[in-house]
């Protein structure tokens, strides 16, 4: 046995002259939700098709379940979700993904599958007339076939709307309970901040981190910032704090992580001069334009 689902080293690929990934490092461990994130152009994708064997490094190693990826071993494990995921348009969804569970090979509720992604009402409808994100939930479905080790998924909620987002990645929370290892490539870095355990971000092809969100906040050192709202005179107490009034009635602070408990006792301390008090930590934006040199618009 092996205590990761998912393991890259030193992975490497060349096209010409033009290095693709350079030296990447990545494990996922079973039941463990990783986002990777990255510009258009990092890498995200041709790590994952040299993941899934597609494509063949050029130095380094992957291994899926210990497994060379493309192996048999490899092939039975991952479940892959492209973002243009694509189906036979004359077949139904439940002729589809019939047909994927005879080729799994392995006894599958079809119906069960269907309705636990949405699809319930349309299971008999064809596919050439189902919506992007029906397909998207389809192919869901198709992830879903087999239970596999290792789950990777390419921009899994295009097409979908919010609350159909929001039972993806309950889903997708399901799949890691039972211990699956899911790899989220993905641009919604709102929806991957609450609900992956671990961000990994590609720049170049070279990876600029990979941590807890907690630990890549605290590593980046980048401030904390408090809104402050006053009774009267803004102004007053933007002197009073070292802020920066922002309107007639508010005031704006940076602080610190170290220093952020101590500011709050002296705000706290101005008693009814202070209306209300928000704080906003480094959101998972703020990181990756830290960690992948992007300046704000």
């Amino acid at each position: 046995m092996t205590d990761f689902a998912l393991r890259v080293e030193k992975a490497c690929k060349l096209r010409g002259k033009t290095c693709v990934l350079d030296d990447v490092d990545l494990s996922v461990a079973p039941g463990e939700r990783v986002a990777l994130l990255g510009h258009n152009g990092a890498g995200k994708s041709t790590l994952i098709k040299t993941i899934l064997g597609l494509t063949p490094l050029s130095g380094g190693t992957i291994q899926v379940m210990g497994a060379m990826p493309g192996s048999g071993v490899a092939r039975r494990a991952t479940a892959f979700l492209p973002e243009a995921v694509s189906f036979h348009p004359a077949l139904t969804g439940r002729e589809q993904l019939t047909l994927f569970a005879r080729l799994d090979g392995a006894p599958a509720d079809i119906e069960g599958l269907l309705e636990r992604v949405g699809l319930d009402d349309a299971m008999d409808r064809r596919i050439g007339a189902y919506s992007k994100g029906m397909r998207q939930r389809l192919g869901l479905a198709q992830v879903l076939l087999g239970q596999p080790a290792v789950a990777l998924l390419d921009e899994p909620t295009s097409g979908l709307d919010p609350v159909s987002r929001q039972d993806l990645y309950a889903i997708i929370d399901e799949l890691a309970a039972q211990g699956t290892a899911v790899l989220i490539a993905s641009h919604a870095l709102t929806e991957v901040e609450a609900r992956t355990d671990r961000i990994a971000i590609l720049r170049h092809g070279v990876k600029v981190a990979d941590d807890t969100l907690a630990n890549l906040s605290q590593e980046a050192g980048l401030p904390t910032k408090l809104h402050i709202r006053a009774r009267q005179d803004a102004e007053a107490l933007a002197v009073q704090t070292g802020g920066t009034r922002i309107n007639g009635a508010s005031v704006e602070i940076l602080c610190t992580q170290a220093s952020k408990m101590e500011t709050l006792r002296r705000i706290a301390a101005m008693g009814d001069a202070v209306v209300d008090v928000e704080m906003t930590p480094p959101r998972l934006e703020d990181l990756y334009r830290h960690y992948a040199k992007e300046r704000p618009q």
